[in-house]
């Protein structure tokens, strides 16, 4: 006996919503036309961000090269095994900007390819122009692989949101009202104001929130990269992002991917919603904090024969209080590739709990966010020279490493 996922109420529900935006192709379609660096910049200026990109310019081309690296030190990759890397927290463009100019002024630090951020998608940061000018610091002008974006589904939003998605999937969201026109959804788990990290919860039908949220994160930005932290919510979009190829999602460590058991889980649900091509919307997966390198290997081992190509990440080190003290998981990550296997080197934090190095930084407001983005750009400062560290040891050992575009004459050019 076999049971599906969704029934046909929860697909008639994703149709229709995806349908309300225009359908799949015309998302992909705007998706496409939002990632031009010159349309980006003409808005990002529009909404008083032109200064910053100007500047921003400049610093990048004061980064380090890879090629002269490689050169001085005589490196040679021969052995199997690709290390990709990648740095959480830059939240928001003020703070990745701090972060920019103070990797420029250091002008030995290699930027990471892969970069995330967790900022609740609330009106101000989607329409405010702050969203789409990270996007064009991060993908066009540091050249990074993926720009990662987080829709927390505790986020305040104006009543007409929630009014529009239960219009067109009739379905209804249990929700509180804020006053002046925002309403919050109500999540029971651990009495913040986001709710359990706001997604881990997904009660009821609240994965349409969830899927509305990126929905018009994407076609206002061409935002195409989003975390994704629960079961329920990983099928829906893979579901939802079936015809629209420019989609991807990244699962979050917080799912508890602990194990090879629940490796298998996953890919069972994404085999189940494959695009025509064969491929999945899934791009990666952070496997959990508590997995050794064997584990690790053996989930690289299991995803490699599946054939889904979905990519594996790990942290090498984690905000003090997203876990236990002192948690290092570089050694592990030395064995997996020893292993001949690849992997994703993931950094919350460069270990050494610098104040503000902290969950707090991902759940303050738009208006803290801005006020406090010097500090938190120098955290992400540290947190990318730490990644620098440990990939040219990577790279030492034989190992072909891979960084943000800027990172490289020959890309650049």
């Amino acid at each position: 006996m076999h049971f599906k996922f969704l029934s046909n109420r929860d697909c008639k529900a994703m149709d229709a919503l995806l349908e309300s935006y225009g359908g799949a192709k015309a998302i992909s379609e705007k998706i496409e036309s939002m990632q031009d660096y010159n349309t980006r910049k003409l808005i990002a200026e529009g909404k008083g961000f032109g200064d910053l990109l100007q500047k921003s310019e400049e610093y990048v081309q004061k980064f380090a090269q890879v090629e002269d690296y490689i050169e001085a030190n005589q490196l040679t990759f021969k052995k199997k095994g690709i290390c990709t890397t990648q740095v959480s927290g830059f939240q928001g463009a003020r703070p990745t900007f701090y972060a920019i100019k103070d990797i420029a002024e250091n002008g030995n630090v290699f930027f990471p390819t892969e970069m995330i951020s967790v900022v609740g998608l609330t009106d101000t940061y989607i329409y405010g122009g702050d969203l789409i000018t990270t996007l064009a610091l991060a993908e066009n002008l540091l050249g990074a692989s993926k720009f990662c974006t987080t829709n927390l589904l505790g986020t305040p939003l104006p009543e007409e949101r929630f009014a529009h998605i239960e219009k067109v999937t009739g379905e209804t969201f249990e929700r509180r009202d804020l006053g002046g026109g925002i309403s919050q959804i109500i999540l029971k788990n651990m009495g913040t104001p986001y709710g359990n990290l706001g997604g881990v919860e997904v009660g009821n039908n609240n994965h349409l929130v969830y899927l509305d949220g990126i929905t018009r994160a994407a076609l206002e930005t061409g935002a195409n990269f989003f975390l994704n932290p629960s079961w329920s919510t990983i099928v829906a979009a893979c579901y939802y992002a079936r015809e629209i190829p420019n989609l991807f999602f990244k699962i979050s460590m917080l799912l508890s991917t602990q194990n090879t058991i629940q490796l298998r889980m996953l890919m069972n649900i994404f085999k189940e919603y494959l695009r025509e091509d064969g491929t999945t919307p899934i791009y990666e997966i952070n496997i959990g904090n508590a997995a050794t390198a064997e584990t690790f290997i053996q989930c690289s081992k299991e995803m490699e024969a599946s054939g889904l190509g979905v990519s594996l990440a790990a942290h090498l080190r984690i905000n003090p209080d997203l876990g236990m003290e002192d948690y290092n998981w570089t050694e592990n990550a030395h064995k997996v590739l020893d292993a001949e296997r690849n992997i994703t080197i993931k950094y919350e934090s460069d270990g050494e709990a610098r104040p503000f190095d902290t969950m707090e930084a991902y759940f303050i407001s738009d208006e803290e966010r801005n006020e406090k983005a010097e500090l938190i750009g120098n955290i992400i400062y540290y947190k990318c020279v730490r990644c620098d560290a440990d990939s040219k040891e990577i790279m030492a050992r034989g190992h072909e490493t891979r960084y943000a575009d800027i990172s490289y004459r020959r890309k650049k050019e």
